[in-house]
C-alpha cells in the first residue's frame, strides 16, 4: 500500500464520519415529523364515535372524563359491552345508525348496571326504556333545569335547541329536567337516565354555556363508564360456532384464485396500455333519479326508519330554502323558523314542529310531514 492510497482512504473515512451524524439527524427529524403528523390527524368517525375528532364525535369528553379519572372502556360491539358490563358500571348507549336490531337491543336490556341512553329512537327507547314515553318537544334557547337532579342543577342553563321531551308512560316516578329533554327513573334497582339530544356531548357542542358541564356530570357519575355507540351493523356474523361458507372450500382453491388474480392483474396491465387521449363514451344505461329516490323509500320502509326518512326530507327542504330566505346551511334553527314563517305567514311554533319536531309516529304522520313540508316549501318559493 502507498503512501496515496492511505491518505485516500483515510480521506473518504473522514467524510463519512461527518456525514453519518448529518444522515442520523435527517433520520430522526423525518421519525419526529411522521409521529407527529399521525398523532395530530384528524380521526374522522361517525356520531359519538369515542375515537373521532370530526365535529359529531365524542373524543373530547372522553379524554376529559379520563383525564378525572373515569375508566372509559370504548367498546366496538356488542360483545365488549357484555364482557366488560358489571352491576357497578354505567353503560352509555348512544344512539347511531347502526343501533336498530332487536336482538342486539334485547341483549344491552338484560346487561348489569345503570343506563345512558343518548337520542334514542323509538325503537331503542321502547326496549330499554320503556316506561318512557314521547310527550311533544321543547323550546328554543337556553333551558333551566327546573327540577332536583343533582347533576342537572350543578350544570344550570343548557343549550339543548329544539329536543324531543319525555313523560312517564306507567306508575314509576320519573324526573324531569330542561322540560323533559333530560329524564331519569329508578326501576328494578337499575338508574335510567334518557336525554333526547346528543349535541351537547359532542366535540363541536361541549364548547356551548353549560354542555361540557352536563356532559360530564351525567356521563362522569361512575368510576367506571362502558361507551358504547356502534359504527358498524352487527346484525350478521357476529355469533360464530357455525360452519361458514370458508369452511366448505378446499385449500387448493386459494392457489388458483391468487393465479388467476395474478393472471387479471396482468391482462388489465397489457390491455391497459393505450396511445393517445382517453376517448370520451356515452353511458349505456341512465338510470332515472325517480328511481333511485324510490329504492331509498324501500329500504327506510323496510327498516321502520320513519326517523331517519323524516330527517332527510326536512334536510332536503332546508337546504332549498334557506337560500330563499337570505339564510346560509349553518343558519341557527330559531334565525330559520322566523324567516320562514314570515315568508309563509305561519305562526313559528307550527313551522317549528314541521321543520324540527319530533320524527313521526307512524307511515301516515310521514306522509302528512312531506305534504306540510312541500306546502312550506312553495310558499317561500312564490313569496
Amino acid at each position: 500500500m502507498t503512501l496515496s492510497d492511505t491518505a485516500v482512504g483515510s480521506t473518504v473515512s473522514q467524510r463519512w464520519r461527518s456525514v453519518r451524524w448529518v444522515l442520523l439527524a435527517l433520520a430522526v427529524i423525518v421519525g419526529v415529523a411522521v409521529l407527529s403528523a399521525y398523532l395530530t390527524a384528524p380521526r374522522p368517525g361517525g356520531p359519538m364515535d369515542p375515537e373521532s375528532t370530526s365535529p359529531e364525535g365524542a373524543r373530547a369528553l372522553v379524554t376529559i372524563l379520563r383525564e378525572h379519572g373515569v375508566d372509559v372502556v370504548a367498546a366496538g360491539d356488542i360483545a365488549a359491552v357484555e364482557n366488560a358490563a358489571r352491576p357497578d358500571t354505567l353503560i352509555v348507549v348512544a344512539q347511531t345508525f347502526y343501533l336498530y336490531d332487536d336482538d342486539l337491543l334485547r341483549r344491552l336490556e338484560a346487561l348489569p348496571g345503570d343506563r345512558l341512553l343518548v337520542a334514542p329512537v323509538s325503537r331503542a327507547r321502547e326496549e330499554l326504556a320503556p316506561e318512557l314515553r314521547l310527550d311533544g318537544s321543547t323550546t328554543f334557547g337556553d333551558s333551566e333545569p327546573d327540577c332536583d337532579l343533582r347533576e342537572a342543577n350543578h350544570a344550570g342553563k343548557v343549550q339543548f335547541g329544539l329536543a324531543d321531551a319525555y313523560e312517564a308512560a306507567s306508575d314509576v316516578p320519573v324526573t324531569r329536567c330542561y322540560g323533559g329533554a333530560l329524564v331519569r327513573y329508578t326501576h328494578e334497582g337499575r338508574e335510567v337516565t334518557v336525554v333526547s339530544t346528543a349535541d351537547f356531548m359532542t366535540n363541536s357542542g361541549l364548547l356551548k354555556q353549560g354542555n361540557a358541564a352536563l356532559a360530564m356530570n351525567l356521563a362522569g357519575s361512575h368510576p367506571r363508564v362502558i361507551w358504547y355507540a356502534p359504527q358498524h351493523s352487527e346484525t350478521e356474523g357476529e355469533t360464530g360456532g357455525g360452519a361458514g361458507l370458508s369452511d366448505f372450500i378446499p385449500n387448493q382453491v386459494g392457489w388458483i384464485v391468487l393465479q388467476l388474480c395474478l393472471v387479471v392483474a396482468l391482462l388489465a396491465v397489457w390491455k391497459g396500455r393505450r396511445i393517445g387521449p382517453l376517448v370520451a363514451e356515452p353511458l349505456p344505461v341512465v338510470v332515472r333519479a325517480s328511481e333511485t329516490v324510490e329504492g331509498r323509500g324501500r329500504l327506510y320502509r323496510s327498516r321502520r326508519a320513519r326517523d331517519r326518512a323524516a330527517e332527510a326530507l326536512r334536510t332536503a327542504a332546508l337546504q332549498r330554502m334557506t337560500p330563499r330566505v337570505g339564510l346560509g346551511n349553518d343558519a341557527e334553527p330559531p334565525a330559520v323558523v322566523t324567516a320562514v314563517a314570515e315568508r309563509c305567514g305561519m305562526s313559528p311554533q307550527a313551522v317549528a314542529h314541521i321543520l324540527f319536531g319530533p320524527p313521526p309516529a307512524s307511515d301516515p304522520d310521514l306522509v302528512n310531514l312531506a305534504h306540510q313540508l312541500d306546502t312550506i316549501e312553495r310558499q317561500v318559493a312564490h313569496s
